[in-house]
């Protein structure tokens, strides 16, 4: 099986080049990594309900783009996901990329079992250590790139950057895949020592007593890259709420109790429980799902909110539980801006509405306009760059037709000819632009136009 997976890792690296190069259009069918079938007809079938050439043409590369060029091993027990121009599977990207195609796989097996499969490979990388991000192909391999981070990197794993959200975004596919398919198999021992995995960790990362075993220092030109303190990052006051050390953008955190996450650990949670009650019969392990969800939710409503004269109560996306607030939003997702996609906070929430202003306004900070666009960035890549993310979300985040369309036609006037969405492009020229190879943001507005074209009728 070693070899196995070295013989993998070797194809992937040599095709990585050739994939990269494929963006003038979509890859011919014999050089795709996976057809499904249910895919390629609702390709189809939503093409011909779009009558704008340049929206059908984008759809038909984006929608597919994960499933075209980033499965570089599929089955039932494992799947292997990349990113794209990064040959590694984020457990966040991976959740996120397939995330749209979970409609199709009851007619579909084939598909089902590739999710199935990417499940059973994130279940055993958290095993590995779920204090890391990103994981290579070989999990007895050693980081090609970062064996050098001053934190305890193990064979398998890629980078080490402890993410919240890389926790929560395997709840909720393993929730999405079984509502989505009905199967029950993948909820074995496998899952339920992920589960305990998780709830240990996330219940460390409370630091009760104002500790964590977790550090990270990297040598680096960039203060998000690395942490402060040694590695230990900004002190925290335990108040309920669940610390991460890096943003969903893999930039480091300044305050350690990240909002977004915390929300989204609140739905991953509940979500988890009611696989162990329905399925597992596993009351314990359940209750103390919700009892965490319940305590992080509490902490939220305590902790969160800020009141500002010009927006009234609003979310912050970064809290230290000394008072301290972070107001600003990051492009990433899960983000402020896309907490009812991402968390299931209802679109009409007072708190939410009033955020949502602020985050899509220049009183957000990483709230960027020119003459190309407008949206929201990080950075990660630095000021004056917005990222398509975070148009896909305020689109999808909107109840109002007339931004709905307005997003897309920014998202149809900034692909810089390519036909692709990018991981971001400056606000005053959508050709100077990050990563032509980005899936989870192709998939991603995928979804959008799916959704734009099932609300016209």
């Amino acid at each position: 099986m070693k070899r196995l997976y070295l013989l993998l890792a070797l194809l992937l690296a040599a095709c990585t080049p050739l994939c990269a190069q494929q963006f003038a259009s979509r890859p011919a069918p014999e050089d795709r990594c996976f057809i499904s079938p249910a895919v390629e007809r609702c390709i189809k079938e939503t093409c011909a309900r779009l009558s704008d050439p340049k929206l059908a043409r984008m759809f038909r590369q984006c929608f597919p783009s994960t499933l075209d060029t980033t499965v570089k091993l599929h089955g039932a027990d494992d799947t292997f996901v990349i990113t794209g121009d990064i040959p590694a599977l984020w457990l966040r990207d991976s959740g996120a990329q397939v995330w749209p195609y979970l409609r199709f796989c009851r007619e579909d097996p084939q598909l089902a079992a590739l999710v199935r499969g990417l499940l059973m490979r994130q279940f055993r990388c958290i095993l590995i250590d779920p204090y890391a991000n990103a994981f290579n192909l070989c999990p007895d391999s050693l980081s090609p790139n970062w064996a050098g981070d001053g934190t305890e990197m193990r064979p398998g794993v890629f980078e080490r950057k402890y993410e919240l959200n890389s926790l929560c975004y395997p709840l909720r596919l393993a929730h999405g895949y079984w509502r989505a398919t009905g199967d029950t198999t993948a909820f074995d021992g496998l899952w339920l020592q992920t589960v305990r995995t998780v709830l240990y960790t996330m219940h460390t990362e409370q630091r009760a007593d104002g500790t964590s075993p977790y550090t990270f220092l990297r040598v680096t030109d960039r203060m998000h890259d690395t942490q402060s303190n040694r590695g230990k990052g900004h002190p925290a006051r335990p108040c309920g709420l669940i610390a991460s050390s890096f943003r969903a953008s893999d930039d480091g955190t300044l305050l350690p109790f990240l909002v977004p996450d915390n929300f989204m650990a609140v739905d991953a949670l509940r979500r988890t429980a009611e696989i162990l009650r329905t399925v597992n019969r596993e009351w314990a392990l359940a209750d103390s799902c919700a009892a965490l969800a319940g305590q992080v939710e509490a902490a939220l409503r305590e902790h969160a909110v800020v009141h500002t004269e010009k927006y009234g109560d609003i979310y912050a996306f970064e809290v230290d539980g000394y008072g301290n607030a972070l107001l600003m939003d990051d492009a990433n997702v899960p983000s402020l801006l896309a907490l009812p996609y991402i968390a299931g906070v209802p679109l009409d929430a007072p708190v939410y509405q009033n955020t949502r202003r602020f985050v899509l306004s220049t009183d957000n900070p990483y709230f960027f306009r020119g003459a190309a666009g407008e949206g929201i960035g990080g950075p990660h890549v630095g000021l004056g760059y917005v990222w398509p993310m975070s148009i896909i979300l305020r689109a999808l985040t909107s109840t109002d037709e007339a931004e709905i369309r307005q997003c897309i036609e920014t998202l149809k006037a900034t692909d810089a000819g390519t036909g692709f969405m990018h991981e971001a492009f400056h606000q005053d020229d959508a050709t100077d632009y990050t990563r032509p190879w980005f899936a989870w943001a192709n998939t991603l507005f995928g979804e959008l136009v799916l959704r734009f074209v099932e609300n016209m009728d």
